[in-house]
C-alpha cells in the first residue's frame, strides 16, 4: 500500500510548495521519500518540482520528474486547452506498491476544485490517488471561510484531512477557528521566510512542523 499525503491549498499561489518541501524534510527523518507534481502550469515562470528538489536538499531517486507540464499559468483545463491537448487522470497515477515503503508527497495544482479537463476536478485525481491530506492555507483574513470549504469537499470525496499547515503571520485566533470548525489539527504555522533558503526552511521544520506528530502516526 501506497503512503503519504496529498499537498493541496484553499487558493493559488498560498504555498503548497514549500509545504510540501517542509513535509519532506520532516517526513524524511521517518522513512525514504518521494515527490511528484502531476500537474504544472505556467512552467516556464514556475518550477515547483525543481523548487521542491532545491529547497529539500532532494535526492533524484526522491523526485519523480514526469507529469503534464502545460506553458500558460493558467487552470489546467484552461492551460490544456491552450496547448491543444486534453488530460486524462488515467495517465496519472502512483505505483500500487513501494518496494522501499517510501511516503509520497504529492503536489496539487491549485485547490480542490480546480477543473482538469471538461469534467473533472483536482479533488477527481485526489480520489484516484486515495492519499490522505494536507491543505496548505493562509493565516490571513478569509481564511476560516476558504480552509473549511477546502476541507468540508475533501471529505465529501471520501478523503481524510491528515492536518492544516497555516502560511503567514501567525493568528491564534484563525488557528483556533480552524481546529475547532474543522475538527482536524495545525500541523504548522509557516512564516514568510525571508530569504527562503534550505538552511531557513530545515531550522523552521526542526523546530515547529507536526511538533504533536499527528502526520508522522498517519503513516503507521
Amino acid at each position: 500500500m501506497v503512503r503519504g499525503f496529498f499537498v493541496t491549498g484553499t487558493d493559488t499561489g498560498v504555498g503548497k510548495t514549500v509545504v510540501s518541501a517542509a513535509l519532506l524534510l520532516r517526513l524524511r527523518e521517518h522513512t525514504a521519500v518521494r515527490y511528484w507534481k502531476p500537474i504544472q502550469t505556467g512552467i516556464e515562470q514556475d518550477d515547483d518540482t525543481n523548487e521542491v528538489r532545491v529547497l529539500a536538499r532532494a535526492a533524484e531517486r526522491e523526485i519523480r520528474p514526469d507529469g503534464i507540464r502545460l506553458e500558460r499559468p493558467v487552470s489546467p483545463h484552461l492551460a490544456a486547452r491552450l496547448a491543444g491537448i486534453r488530460i486524462d487522470l488515467d495517465a496519472l497515477s502512483l505505483p500500487a506498491s513501494s518496494n522501499d515503503s517510501a511516503a509520497w508527497i504529492v503536489e496539487g495544482a491549485g485547490g480542490v476544485l480546480v477543473p482538469i479537463n471538461e469534467r473533472e476536478l483536482m479533488v477527481d485525481l485526489m480520489r484516484r490517488i486515495g492519499l490522505p491530506v494536507v491543505i496548505a492555507a493562509r493565516s490571513t483574513l478569509g481564511t476560516i471561510n476558504h480552509t473549511l470549504l477546502t476541507i468540508s469537499a475533501v471529505r465529501t470525496a471520501g478523503l481524510r484531512v491528515a492536518g492544516v499547515v497555516m502560511v503567514g503571520p501567525p493568528s491564534a485566533d484563525n488557528r483556533e477557528a480552524i481546529e475547532h470548525y474543522g475538527r482536524t489539527p495545525v500541523v504548522g504555522e509557516l512564516p514568510v521566510i525571508e530569504p527562503l533558503t534550505p538552511e531557513a526552511l530545515s531550522a523552521w521544520v526542526t523546530r515547529s512542523l507536526d511538533q504533536a506528530g499527528h502526520l508522522a502516526e498517519a503513516l503507521r
